[in-house]
């Protein structure tokens, strides 16, 4: 059963949870953050802020409540619903520093919410949850950018996937409760969930959105998978008018749906400089809004549309595996003043790079490599590798530090690496 799979977030949790007072899981709805906390303390009191007869006896009493729910762990579910209850986890918190005293689960940014009447800084630690990653379906660990710093032999890394696996794994998504179910009851369930999200939850956090508009903002960046975002551009594109775009664009990446990768530059200075690209993180909504099926995937006449599906399947990958690396990294983007990109650009903290094109040719070429090719000559040592992943089923090493490789090397590679 998908309900039962562990999460490879589950050790860094656990972790957290002995060292800090708080934990904070965040991420969008349905990934599996309940699930998670009653993972961590099964024996922990719930105090669920979606039910109304809960969230009005804490909001009567707050400190009563909280105190009340016993001497262990105390979960509160959907902190984002009552965000001014985190001043009383503060003052107990004060009184009592012990380690694992709360889990609040939140399908928001906290800091953002309005009405958050405290950070709880320096008492929290947060964690980003997000739906199932590939490893985690197969329950093999996937954690590509450490396996690739431990210097893995790639050459193995060849793959029985082909195009079309890759297509229906885009349209699976990763919505735990969505994956096990047939494709026509999967796409209403994400209709449903859409509609909730746009109608009721957006709604809660911030009274002055139009769900029309959300939703239309979603559906031309859908189209747009993994395009550089013009903010003016989506204003005249959606009819939304232009002083409340950034606004939509924070709070759809509030509630989990989207995220902004921000483009990269050898320079520190400019790294926030330039447009970000735009990723709805769940590949199966993303198609949805789109309106692109696996039969349309499966046409050679959409390969430009599917190469950006895939680019935002693999950005999405790594952002889950993000949150549990041995080796911590952040992920950008690269586009130079001559044109020249690279779709993803992986930095640790130590300033190693490693780059990635994804495309979905099955076969490579020397063309795929030129942007990987650019930015290994400015970098020098600081460059470890440069990948093309692709739909071919083979490894293929290019030259020097440069490879090409399938995508399911993403997650079958470190399993075979750390196996070893």
């Amino acid at each position: 059963m998908i309900a039962t799979i562990s999460r490879h977030i589950d050790e860094r949790a656990r972790r957290y949870l002995d060292a800090f007072p708080v934990l904070l899981i965040e991420g969008a709805r349905q990934v599996g953050k309940s699930t998670l906390a009653r993972q961590l303390a099964p024996q922990a009191q719930v105090l669920n802020l979606e039910i109304p007869e809960i969230r009005d006896a804490v909001a009567a009493d707050q400190m009563g409540a909280l105190r009340n729910a016993g001497p262990g762990t105390v979960i509160v579910d959907e902190i984002q619903l009552m965000p001014e209850l985190t001043r009383s986890v503060k003052a107990l918190v004060d009184a009592d520093r012990s380690p694992g005293r709360f889990i609040l689960t939140g399908s928001a940014t906290l800091l953002r919410v309005k009405g958050s009447a405290d950070s709880l800084a320096g008492r929290v630690s947060r964690l980003e949850l997000f739906g199932f990653s590939q490893g985690e379906r197969l329950q093999t660990r996937d954690d590509f950018v450490s396996a690739i710093m431990a210097r893995a032999d790639l050459r193995s890394w060849d793959s029985d996937w082909a195009r079309s696996d890759y297509i229906r794994l885009a349209a699976e998504g990763s919505y735990p409760p969505a994956l096990d179910l047939p494709s026509d009851l999967r796409k209403a369930w994400l209709r449903d969930y859409l509609a909730s999200l746009t109608h009721r939850d957006m709604l809660e956090l911030r009274r002055q959105v139009q769900p029309g508009r959300a939703e239309a903002i979603l559906r031309l960046l859908a189209v747009e998978q993994c395009h550089e975002l013009v903010r003016h551009r989506l204003a005249d594109r959606t009819s939304v008018p232009a002083s409340t775009v950034t606004g939509y664009l924070d709070l759809l990446c509030d509630v989990g749906l989207l995220r902004l990768i921000k483009p990269w530059t050898p320079n520190l200075a400019k790294r926030e400089v330039g447009r970000s690209k735009s990723l709805i993180i769940d590949s199966a909504l993303a198609l949805q809004l789109a309106g692109l099926s696996v039969a349309k995937l499966d046409n050679l006449l959409h390969q430009e549309a599917l190469g950006h599906v895939l680019e935002g399947f693999v950005a999405s990958e790594l952002l889950r595996q993000q949150t549990w690396a041995e080796v911590p990294f952040d992920l950008y983007h690269y586009r130079d003043s001559d044109g020249a990109e690279v779709d993803l650009i992986i930095e640790t903290e130590d300033g190693d790079v490693l780059g990635i094109e994804v495309k979905a040719a099955s076969s490579y070429s020397a063309r795929q490599f030129s942007g990987l090719r650019k930015i290994a000559d400015q970098l020098g040592d600081r460059f470890v590798a440069g990948f093309v992943l692709g739909t071919a089923p083979n490894a293929y090493r290019y030259a020097p530090k440069l490879w090409g490789l399938p995508i399911a090397a993403l997650w079958e590679g470190p399993a075979r690496a750390f196996a070893q």
